[in-house]
């Protein structure tokens, strides 16, 4: 448990300093593809936060999810991919190749679906090669293009903001 504690601390202290060299960048297309990383310890309502998506007009085969777990037991079987911090080394990076891979597509639109801050979420957003990150308020503002200030309960509320905000912005 302590070894946890230090192993995230440390790589809170890496994001914090890379954090500083942040460059920001405009998304000039419309909003096609979507990669979602949620926290499923505090949210699990997946499938209906994928449903209000596609009902604002995104068709599902352009959204990816990656899910966070706190704990992860061997007999567990999941229907997305998903991860826990014991697939991150002591130098933030990650050992599994889907992580990377979600890291490393170019999605027009990264949703963060977490507002609490874990390093392994804070990671893999200021790392995503996504153009344009949207995410909760309460989460380090320096992470995300857009920023909503609701809690992760109310994902209808999130969906309909963010879609108000992309219609104003022209991002769709």
């Amino acid at each position: 448990m302590f070894i946890k504690y230090i192993k995230e601390l440390s790589v809170k202290k890496i994001l914090k300093r890379s954090l500083h060299n942040v460059k920001p960048n405009s998304l000039a297309t419309p909003v096609k593809t979507i990669g979602i990383l949620i926290d499923e310890s505090y949210f699990a309502e997946k499938e209906q936060l994928v449903r209000e998506l596609v009902n604002q007009g995104v068709s599902s085969d352009d959204i990816k999810l990656l899910v966070f777990r706190d704990k992860i037991k061997k007999s567990d079987v999941f229907t997305q991919p998903t991860f826990s911090s014991k697939y991150m080394g002591w130098n933030g990076e990650f050992s599994e190749i889907f992580i990377n891979d979600f890291i490393n597509t170019p999605f027009d639109m990264l949703i963060s679906y977490y507002d609490m801050e874990k390093a392994p979420l804070l990671l893999i957003t200021h790392h995503s090669k996504a153009l344009f990150k949207a995410g909760f308020s309460s989460v380090d503002k320096r992470l995300h293009h857009l920023i909503i200030n609701t809690n992760a309960e109310n994902y209808k509320v999130f969906v309909h903001e963010l879609f108000r905000y992309l219609k104003i912005l022209n991002k769709i």
